[in-house]
């Protein structure tokens, strides 16, 4: 029998290609129904806001049209998000307007047209991703300060009179306008915001049903049947005709103002768009989540491409007079809710737009515009959000919220949104330079207690409470924090070893009150990041050692109290362990267990291994959530089919792992020192007039391993290189062997092996040298050579489909 080594590359012959040019079947142009079913409610979102948007701005009413069906078109065909919907943004209404006031709309047509090449020089440059790393504080208070200004603007149109030139006027402007009220135009604001609110509420089947056309087209139609039936009194929109309809010109004003509203428009419709694009990704995630993988879904986010789109539809907006062109977030959230599947979605709304503004114009000019006013007006108040807001409070960043919000409304955005950057820095600073440290007598030692960050900025009072401490006593100094650089250990240190001179003691202790160990000479000292503590480069102590009765080999102190001891407690370890893990790894973790939880475990292996404390499957397998279905028993025994004894657990687990999870193969793990394996070879015949241990019963499922390694008809398993150590080592691999046997009884597993689809590996884990071992085996199913090898530091996966042997390293 042939040796398998499933740690090393094999290479593939490359498939045989007739000469000359291949043969490329013809292409044909595909649109799904669900594209089609999708672009339809989209459609019917996209025309009544693109409307009360450009009636926000100030702009031309068949701007906003424009503006829609370049976004579908354009930017659905070549942005990076196949399912964003991009169109006239509700964020861009405010700089919109304010470039209208101060240059005029053409002029304001050819900064869109700028703002569009700069984007496209972003995207060549590759630095979408540094839109993302902008605070959300200051994200989400930049839109919610947009939010507020929409809405104090339109509340004028809806009240029946006209906005002012700034939200500030807009608010000292509402007392008199609220004096001299429309009661036509209240009345059909009034009914359009009740059905906007009240719609998407409907209960039961037959709300259902309804709430599948849009709220928005449905409060705007029925406003406008309203007015047009009651004979009220209140402006309609007015298409003039397409021939007449504004190009952009050159702009005509100081260049630092042009250059101001160029990176606005940059800025706002980038960082919307491509945060838009991220939450649409996550929208796709949890719709598909239920469907079988493999199936072809949508593709993820190209972010610099996205960005690419996304200016080259503000070229071709600016450039045929529309407004500014973003990602919207609705739209987008409509067009995956309706089930689309790829970019056809987008682009058909916007040729639904392009036909509407053709051939519905006599229907549109009968649309009040104080409903779309109050679309416009109910839309700006949602940008407000209460999530975000608790988000912020939940992360104390609502300081550099409310700050980003109030000089948005007040000043300006680029104002607004480099004030909330100034506060986050100095937020960041203070929490980096916030330390607190005391110092008390506790159980007839000195304890000095730092907590926060230990920077240079704290080094004058650590300076002080040090040396506050008599010489000769004994010091505990307790480090509560993450970070220490240079300039305070160095004061640490040399208070340390004047201390130690004078006859003193010193302990350093992490978060959780465990000792540190102390540096070696020269070693780098840091706080470890999972500890929170001291710890030198050459230290043995590691993050998981306050765990155990470790032993570094420093001095141990000279009293130990009844506090030290409850210290200690099992309690106290798990609490502090868990603090830990919230502080430092959950952070690190959390969205990819909040992916896993919305589209649940996939695991590729069932991983069936003992229940001894010292291995730890996740660390020798360089493994993380989701790639591990793990089942620990004492021994790791597989009992063989009605022989459980009452205990299903196991059968269970494969049956689970191998017909429901669809694992791809399964690994039985045994180790060195196993106690089960002890206890086997230690165990005599069962005595009749003593009931057997819970303990004795389950290690029955064992003998079949004991009576392998006795028979001569097997061949003894060993390690490659070396023979077992002693009887004990050769019943854990033997054991590993017979247990691999008992999987393959199982109908579900033996099915799956004949299929093809799955593979079994046996693996032996020393704990003394920290070194996996493979089982090396044929490509035959029921043949083994028995023999382990060694599995290298620079083991790679086997590159043959359809295998996927198992990566270990030698731990370090």
């Amino acid at each position: 029998m042939t040796l398998c080594t499933p740690t090393r590359t094999t290479t593939r012959p490359h498939l045989q290609r007739p000469h000359g040019p291949p043969e490329r079947p013809p292409r044909r142009f595909r649109i799904a129904g669900a594209d089609v079913s999708a672009s339809i409610p989209v459609f019917l979102i996209a025309l009544p806001l693109s409307l009360g948007i450009a009636l926000a701005t100030g702009a031309p009413l068949q701007a906003g049209l424009v503006a829609a069906a370049v976004g579908g078109i354009v930017a659905g065909r070549l942005g990076g998000s196949p399912l964003q919907v991009s169109g006239p943004a509700a964020g861009l209404t405010v700089v919109t307007a304010e470039l209208i006031q101060r240059y005029g709309w053409r002029a304001t047509c050819a900064i869109t047209v700028l703002a569009g090449l700069t984007q496209l020089g972003l995207a060549a440059l590759r630095v979408a991703r540094s839109a993302l790393a902008v605070s959300p504080a200051i994200v989400h208070g930049m839109l919610a300060g947009i939010g507020v200004t929409i809405a104090l603007a339109q509340l004028h149109i809806v009240l029946g009179g006209n906005p002012q030139s700034s939200p500030v006027a807009n608010v000292l402007g509402l007392p008199a306008q609220l004096a001299d009220t429309s009661v036509a135009a209240i009345t059909v604001s009034a009914l359009t915001i009740t059905l906007l609110l009240l719609w998407p509420r409907l209960p039961g089947r037959t709300g259902r049903l309804l709430r599948k056309v849009p709220a928005a087209l449905v409060a705007v139609a029925a406003a406008t049947a309203v007015a047009a039936f009651a004979g009220l009194a209140v402006p309609r929109v007015d298409l003039p005709s397409w021939s007449s309809h504004a190009l952009p010109g050159l702009p005509d004003g100081p260049v630092l103002g042009i250059a101001a509203g160029v990176l606005t428009i940059t800025l706002v419709t980038s960082v919307q768009s491509l945060l838009s694009a991220v939450a649409v990704d996550k929208l796709v995630a949890k719709r598909d989540s239920g469907r079988p993988a493999g199936g072809g879904g949508v593709p993820r986010s190209r972010l610099d491409r996205e960005l690419a789109g996304q200016g080259a539809a503000n070229v071709v907006s600016g450039a045929l007079g529309g407004l500014p062109v973003a990602g919207v977030a609705v739209r987008s959230v409509a067009n995956v809710s309706a089930g689309a599947v790829s970019r056809n979605s987008s682009i058909l709304h916007g040729f639904w737009i392009v036909l509407a503004a053709l051939l519905l114009v006599p229907v549109l000019d009968l649309i009040p515009l104080p409903a779309l006013a109050a679309l416009v007006m109910v839309v700006g108040v949602q940008m407000v959000s209460i999530t975000h807001i608790r988000t912020v409070t939940r992360h104390r960043e609502v300081l550099v919220y409310a700050v980003t919000v109030a000089g948005v409304v007040s000043v300006g955005i680029l104002e607004g949104v480099a004030l909330g950057i100034a506060v986050a820095v100095a937020v960041a600073m203070h929490r980096l330079a916030r330390t607190r440290i005391t110092r008390e007598e506790r159980d007839g030692r000195q304890v000095v207690h730092i907590r926060g960050q230990l920077t240079f900025l704290a080094v004058p009072r650590l300076s002080r409470a040090l040396h506050q401490i008599p010489r000769g006593a004994d010091a505990v100094v307790e480090l509560d924090g993450s970070f220490m650089d240079h300039a305070a250990y160095e004061t640490l240190h040399d208070w340390q070893s004047a201390h130690l001179a004078h006859g003193g003691t010193v302990e350093t202790t992490g978060p959780a009150g465990d000792r540190i160990a102390e540096p070696t000479a020269g070693a780098r000292t840091t706080v470890a990041p999972h500890s929170g503590g001291l710890t030198g480069s050459h230290s043995c102590c590691r993050p998981w050692t306050p765990w155990r009765n470790h032993q570094c080999g420093e001095q141990q102190p000279r009293h130990r109290t009844h506090a030290d001891e409850a210290r200690s407690a099992t309690g106290h370890r798990l609490a502090s362990g868990i603090g830990a893990f919230q502080r430092n790894t959950a952070p690190l973790v959390r969205d990819e267990l909040a992916r896993l939880a919305r589209e649940g475990q996939r695991p590729s292996q069932l991983f069936l291994t003992c229940a001894d404390s010292r291995l730890v499957t996740s660390m020798i397998t360089s493994s993380g959530p989701g790639d591990l279905f793990t089942v620990r028993n004492v021994g790791n025994l597989v009992p063989l089919p009605g022989e459980e004894s009452g205990d299903d657990s196991v059968a269970a687990a494969i049956e689970y792992a191998v017909e429901v999870l669809r694992v791809e193969s399964i690994t039985v793990c045994g180790h060195s020192g196993c106690g089960a394996m002890q206890a086997l070879l230690n165990s005599g015949p069962d005595d009749p007039a003593t009931p057997p241990t819970p303990l004795r019963r389950w290690l029955r499922h064992g003998r079949p391993s004991l009576e392998r390694m006795a028979s001569r008809r097997h061949v003894w398993a060993r390690i490659s290189g070396r023979l077992p150590a002693d009887a004990t080592e050769q019943l854990c691999l033997t054991n590993v062997v017979q247990q691999l046997e008992h999987l393959r009884a199982y109908e579900s597993v033996a099915r799956r092996l004949a299929e093809g689809t799955l593979t079994l590996h046996g693996m032996y884990f020393h704990v003394g040298e920290a070194q996996a071992y493979l089982l090396a085996g044929t490509d035959e199913v029921h043949s083994y050579d028995d023999v382990f090898d060694q599995v290298p530091p620079s083991a790679v996966p086997d590159a043959r489909p359809g295998v996927e042997p198992l990566e270990a390293a030698r731990a370090s």
